[in-house]
């Protein structure tokens, strides 16, 4: 057997695309940098334009949902695990650089990311959580169940009309962050230290 057809073989087995059925994607204008370490569940959904980057796995199984809008980034080291309930993600996202996991993989548990939102350096994200479009992660942030509220992207001029944001690390849990927001945390966040965005960045 050779190790083309070996390695198809096992992806089958675990419900993953095979190799060619990841080069597949790129049909749709998706870039796939190496098929081989890119590890998608034959059950994702995905969208156009998107880019992977080496080592992305997007994993879902029977009890869960996986869907991907179009344009968006992931970087290596990225983790999507839909196991127990449904992930769903718009468009034009950056998912790393520095790593990103999001696991729907307990009961009751959804995520739902907008779009053009910025998720880096090794966030994780679990239980119902909703990253509203425009939304960032910066730094190791473990997220369950919390509520980033939508808004301008990091682009937007005013801070203070930017998606909601935390940036540090630490664990966040069962919280809302309103636009034009952020905590900063370190070892844990809490939704008494919200502070304005335009405190760290002046207006444009």
């Amino acid at each position: 057997m050779s190790v083309s057809a070996y390695l198809d073989r096992v992806r089958r087995e675990q419900g993953l695309f095979t190799i060619e059925e990841v080069v597949g994607l790129s049909e749709r204008g998706n870039v796939i940098y190496d098929p081989y370490s890119t590890l998608i569940s034959a059950g994702a959904v995905i969208g156009r334009g998107n880019v992977f980057f080496p080592g992305v796995y997007l994993f879902c199984t029977d009890g869960g949902a996986l869907e991907i809008g179009d344009a968006n980034i992931f970087h290596a080291n990225t983790l999507f695990e839909a196991s127990a309930g449904a992930i769903r993600v718009g468009s034009r996202n950056q998912f790393g650089e520095g790593g990103f996991t999001a696991k729907a993989n307990r009961p009751g548990a959804s995520i739902v990311i907008g779009d053009q939102g910025r998720y880096l350096n090794g966030a994780a994200v679990f239980g119902e959580t909703v990253l509203g479009s425009g939304s960032q992660l910066l730094g190791a942030i473990t997220v369950d169940s919390c509520r980033l509220e939508p808004g301008g992207s990091f682009r937007e001029p005013d801070p203070d009309r930017r998606a909601g944001l935390l940036k540090g690390a630490g664990a966040a849990r069962g919280f809302t962050v309103p636009a034009g927001h952020v905590i900063v945390g370190a070892g844990t966040f809490s939704a008494s230290d919200l502070q304005l965005q335009s405190n760290f960045h002046p207006k444009v």
